[in-house]
């Protein structure tokens, strides 16, 4: 019987730059851990706009696709005046959900913090309904950038 290899899991990356803010900073001169996540939005943002699903995209469609999960990983800090570049890597799941993982690199290549957000599908804003299923614009999308073969 022949053995069945795992699928290698679908993903795209997208990767962006900051510059640390001095109000991003704390008292010691380095990036608060809090402003990680922010720097994780500003990637997804990024990372939305150029492949066609930004927050303003979904809300087009009725949705909106909050954070329900987030983790971070912190290695080395950041500092004023630092320009980052981030990492955003959308990993595909079959699930009515968006998961993103994040690479924070110093601009010395040096990996800073990693990260994971996973976001689910609301309909009707405001309602707060929750989406079991898979959103058609969002399985469009998935289509269109090569995620699903069908």
């Amino acid at each position: 019987m022949k053995k069945r290899m795992p699928s290698k899991q679908k993903e795209i990356v997208h990767t962006s730059e900051v510059r640390v803010r001095f109000v991003e900073t704390d008292p010691l001169g380095i990036v608060w851990h809090g402003n990680y996540i922010q720097y994780f939005e500003d990637g997804r943002e990024a990372f939305g706009r150029v492949h066609g699903i930004s927050y303003l995209d979904q809300k087009k469609y009725g949705f909106a696709t909050p954070i329900v999960k987030s983790s971070t990983d912190h290695k080395l800090p950041l500092r004023y005046g630092d320009i980052a570049t981030v990492k955003t890597i959308f990993i595909d799941s079959p699930a009515a959900k968006m998961v993103f993982r994040y690479e924070i690199y110093n601009q010395n290549n040096q990996l800073v913090c990693t990260g994971e957000t996973t976001q689910v599908f609301v309909d009707k804003i405001g309602e707060g309904d929750l989406s079991l299923n898979i959103p058609l614009f969002f399985k469009e999308w998935k289509q269109k950038v090569g995620l699903l073969d069908d």
